[in-house]
C-alpha cells in the first residue's frame, strides 16, 4: 500500500537529481575549479549530462504528465486509460533504468580510473593501474603535481555523481514495481467497457427501465381502447347504453 502511495512522488524525486547530475558533471570540466586543464576522458561520454542529466528530467517530466488527472483519454474506459498509462509509465521507467544504470557504471570506471594529471612521469592516468586501490592511499595523491589538489576534486564529485545516479536506479525500479502492482494486483480494474456493468448511463437498470416501458406502453393502449368504446358507444345512442347496462 505503501508502494502505491508514494508511487506518484517518485517522478518528482528524478527532477532535483537530474539537475544536480547536470550541475556536477560540469564541474568535472574544470579539474580544481580552472578551465583551461584537461578533464578525465569518461567525461566526455556526458553520462552526467545527457543521460543521468537530460534524458532522466525529461523522463521524470513525461511521467508526471502522465500522472496528472487532465490527460488525454486513449479509450472510453477510465479502468482503460489508466491501464495504458500504467504500461507507457513501466516502459519509461525501465529506459530511467538503463540511462542511470549507464551512468553509474561509467562513474564507477572513472572513479576507479582516476583524475588526469600531471606527475613525475608525465600527463597520465597514474592510478589507473592500482584498480581503486589509491582512494585509501592518501599518500599517494600527492604524486598528482598538477592541477592542485585534483585528486580531492575527481573522487569528490565522481562519488557525488555515483550516489545520484544510484539513487535514481532505485527510484526507477521502485516506480517499475509501483506500476506493476498497480496492474497486476487489482488496484486498477482491466479493460471494463461501458455497458457491461448492467446500468444504463442514467443510473436505472436497463433491464428494469424496458420492463416498465413495456408496461406502461400497455397501459396507454388500454386507456385508448377503452376511450374509443365509449365513444362508439355515445354514437349508437342512448338504446345501445341501456342494452349494455
Amino acid at each position: 500500500m505503501a508502494l502505491e502511495t508514494c508511487g506518484s512522488c517518485l517522478s518528482c524525486l528524478l527532477v532535483p537529481l537530474a539537475l544536480w547530475s547536470i550541475v556536477v558533471n560540469v564541474l568535472l570540466y574544470f579539474p580544481n575549479g580552472r578551465a583551461g586543464d584537461q578533464p578525465p576522458s569518461y567525461v566526455w561520454h556526458f553520462e552526467g549530462i545527457c543521460f543521468s542529466g537530460v534524458m532522466i528530467l525529461l523522463l521524470a517530466v513525461i511521467l508526471i504528465t502522465l500522472e496528472c488527472s487532465v490527460f488525454y483519454r486513449c479509450c472510453e474506459s477510465e479502468s482503460c486509460n489508466k491501464t495504458y498509462r500504467s504500461f507507457i509509465s513501466i516502459v519509461l521507467a525501465l529506459l530511467g533504468v538503463a540511462f542511470s544504470g549507464y551512468s553509474c557504471i561509467v562513474f564507477t570506471w572513472g572513479l576507479i580510473q582516476g583524475p588526469f594529471c600531471n606527475s613525475s612521469g608525465g600527463w597520465d592516468y597514474i592510478f589507473k593501474d592500482t584498480a581503486g586501490g589509491y582512494l585509501t592511499d592518501y599518500s599517494a595523491w600527492s604524486r598528482c603535481t598538477e592541477p592542485a589538489n585534483v585528486v580531492a576534486w575527481n573522487v569528490s564529485l565522481v562519488s557525488v555523481l555515483m550516489a545520484l545516479s544510484g539513487l535514481q536506479l532505485i527510484i526507477c525500479f521502485l516506480k517499475v514495481a509501483a506500476e506493476l502492482k498497480r496492474t497486476l494486483c487489482g488496484t486498477y480494474s482491466v479493460f471494463v467497457q461501458p455497458g457491461m456493468s448492467g446500468v444504463a448511463p442514467g443510473g436505472s437498470v436497463p433491464w428494469m427501465s424496458g420492463r416498465g416501458a413495456r408496461g406502461g406502453g400497455d397501459g396507454s393502449r388500454s386507456l385508448g381502447a377503452r376511450s374509443a368504446d365509449r365513444a362508439e358507444q355515445r354514437l349508437q345512442g342512448p338504446a345501445a347504453l341501456t342494452a349494455q347496462r
